[in-house]
């Protein structure tokens, strides 16, 4: 009877008991009533005494379990708890820094996501360089709040269009130490305020607020400063347009153990170079058209949109065109100019950093097809029925563009309900950029959609309507293919085994289009599983260029570099007089295991570049590639 009220009591609680305690006791429970009728049988052996005991140990094994279970449960709420505010604390923390940061650039009407740039392009060096995840978020977020210390600046002065006085500058130069003040009561995040306190010292000790010199700046400032210098000369400000890129570059290269550290201006050039759309700039009126999307075009050039830069990854735009007041359709002439610009942007007759900026004009062509050569080789236009449904709305007609370039080819075709026009251009090289800006004559133009396509087209895309430019068609050939590289690293030689005592020799000269110290040949060395550039397994140990630059991108390698100026040197001017001539160039290896050593003394720049890969790599070979140049009669020894 005992044993039934038990059971029942059992099954009314059960919701409230643990099922690894719930199960033992009815276990128990049963095992101790059956014991009570064995023991009927069983003389002189004391089974529910047994029984007992038995249930008792494992009751208490299952209690443990339970506890156990419970304890880990609440330990996992409790991390998850804990994660979860770790995570809205971090949240907060950058979105009141991202706050702050905007509210800063708010305050400069020249600044728009400067903070933010300076804050990605310092996080990107510090990852090139090897830096943790934790160090490069620190330094992002040191790097976001960089200029906070403006906030003590008067307006007037940060957005006077005008020289300074000595005193107004000595007000922008305090901006480090009342940053450093703001930030540096922040004691969980010490690292905060080290970008805004030393991001204006100099490596050569020539800078404020403290003139430290070297490595006496702490490293966070010293990737900070080339991120700011290069943000301030790739956006506009009051007196001045954005620097082209590659002038940028050059002044960058200028300031090596100066203004900035090397180590890390060598990875901003890096970045500069792999970034062939000229993405890294400010973009708030010309990286998306559709910011700055109506034009107002009384004469060809005198209102045009922000270059778009056409690649093998086609181009989409869609516009609607419209008669200026007083004005009718055939009046009205919607127009593509075709043009390359360091900047990416048109430049007029009497514009006088036309020149500056290597504007050349490839042709424009109207939106009713008709096209008007300029610097282009050959052209070849067909037309045919429109395409598009009748689309006429107060933005006036609609206009669908497509544009792609392959090498030194263009194709465009225009195409509203009446008419599809075709055209191919023939480029003069394959070097210059190429880019398409809308413009007019007595037209309104609505830009409604710019979209850039994710895949590149074929090689063979557009029809050939002139032969391909060459350089080294008629060249002597020696070992190794000639090759001819219209861009950064575009194209390599094929590759060869480094061995001790290899040595290359060949023949370069520069592009026509060439114009920049770094427009000459260089040297990769790296492996890969099927000994292939860009193969399976690819590592790039270092790229050496003949200018004297040099890059490796593999953390498993140490690159030291040596380079001098024989009497041969003159100056760069005639560095790039002499390429553009032609040079001879011998290149000397020698190989000790995992260290490789490369020499050279070409056109006056000595190279002495030692190699030390650090893990163990079997077969290592070299390409020879460069940029906007010609490389024949190349020949490899061992």
């Amino acid at each position: 009877m005992i044993t039934m009220l038990q059971l029942s009591l059992i099954f009314q609680i059960h919701s409230k008991i643990s099922r690894k305690i719930y199960i033992p006791i009815i276990i128990f429970t049963l095992i101790t009533m059956f014991g009570s009728v064995i023991q009927l049988f069983a003389y002189g052996l004391s089974v529910i005494n047994i029984s007992t005991v038995g249930i008792f140990v494992m009751l208490f094994i299952f209690v443990l379990m339970d506890l156990n279970e419970r304890a880990e449960k609440a330990n996992r709420m409790e991390i998850e708890y804990l994660k979860d505010e770790q995570e809205k604390i971090h949240n907060l923390f950058e979105q009141t820094a991202e706050a702050l940061a905007s509210a800063i650039d708010a305050k400069d009407q020249y600044t728009h996501g400067h903070s933010t740039r300076v804050a990605e392009y310092s996080r990107e060096i510090a990852r090139l360089a090897g830096k943790t995840e934790e160090e490069c978020e620190e330094i992002y977020f040191s790097a976001l709040l960089h200029d906070v210390g403006k906030i003590g600046v008067p307006d007037a002065i940060i957005n006077k269009d005008g020289r300074l006085t000595d005193e107004e500058f000595d007000a922008i130069r305090r901006h480090p130490v009342i940053g450093n003040q703001i930030l540096s009561s922040i004691s969980v995040s010490p690292y905060l305020s080290i970008g805004a306190h030393y991001h204006h010292e100099r490596y050569d000790g020539r800078g404020y607020p403290d003139g430290l010199i070297g490595d006496d700046i702490p490293e966070i400032a010293r990737i900070i400063s080339v991120a700011d210098s290069y943000d301030a000369m790739t956006s506009k400000r009051s007196y001045r347009d954005p620097i082209p890129q590659q002038k940028v570059r050059e002044e960058i290269i200028k300031g090596f153990d100066t203004q900035f550290d090397a180590r890390f201006a060598k990875i901003m050039l890096h970045m500069i170079d792999l970034d062939t759309e000229y993405g890294m700039k400010e973009q708030s009126d010309a990286g998306s058209l559709t910011k700055h999307n109506e034009l107002h075009c009384v004469d060809i050039g005198n209102e045009c949109s922000q270059g778009i830069l056409l690649t093998q990854a086609p181009t989409h735009i869609r516009v609607h065109v419209r008669p200026m007041s007083g004005y009718d359709e055939k009046q009205a002439k919607p127009t593509l100019l075709l043009f390359d610009a360091l900047d990416g942007r048109v430049h007029g007759p009497k514009d006088k950093l036309r020149k500056d900026l290597m504007y050349f004009e490839y042709g424009k062509l109207d939106f009713d097809g008709t096209f008007e050569a300029v610097g282009c080789r050959n052209y070849k236009q067909t037309s045919t029925k429109g395409s598009l449904p009748i689309s006429q709305d107060r933005r006036g007609i609609a206009y669908e563009i497509d544009a792609v370039r392959v090498k030194d080819h263009l194709q465009l075709r225009v195409t509203n309900y009446e008419n599809t026009n075709d055209i191919i251009i023939a480029l003069p090289d394959s070097t210059r950029f190429a880019y398409l800006s809308l413009t007019g004559v007595h037209c309104d133009i609505t830009i409604s959609q710019v979209r850039k396509g994710e895949q590149d087209v074929a090689d063979d895309y557009i029809p050939r309507i002139a032969e391909e430019i060459s350089y080294i068609k008629d060249m002597p050939r020696g070992d190794l293919s000639n090759v001819q590289i219209d861009g950064w690293c575009q194209a390599f030689t094929e590759p060869f085994p480094i061995v001790d005592g290899t040595q290359i020799r060949f023949h370069s000269m520069s592009l026509p289009t060439a114009h920049l110290v770094w427009h000459c040949p260089y040297i990769n060395i790296f492996s890969s599983t099927d000994g292939t550039v860009k193969g399976p397994g690819y590592r790039e140990f270092v790229l050496v260029r003949m200018d004297g630059e040099n890059w490796e991108s593999d953390a498993h390698v140490k690159n030291t570099m040596m380079v001098q100026h024989s009497e041969d040197f003159g100056t760069w001017e005639q560095w790039k007089t002499e390429n553009k001539a032609g040079l001879d160039f011998i290149i000397n290896i020698k190989r000790s295991g995992n260290r490789i050593t490369i020499d050279s003394e070409n056109g006056g720049i000595i190279i002495h570049c030692v190699t030390e890969i650090q893990d163990n790599v079997d077969a290592i070979y070299g390409a020879l590639t460069g940029d906007q140049v010609a490389l024949t009669n190349i020949h490899v020894t061992n």
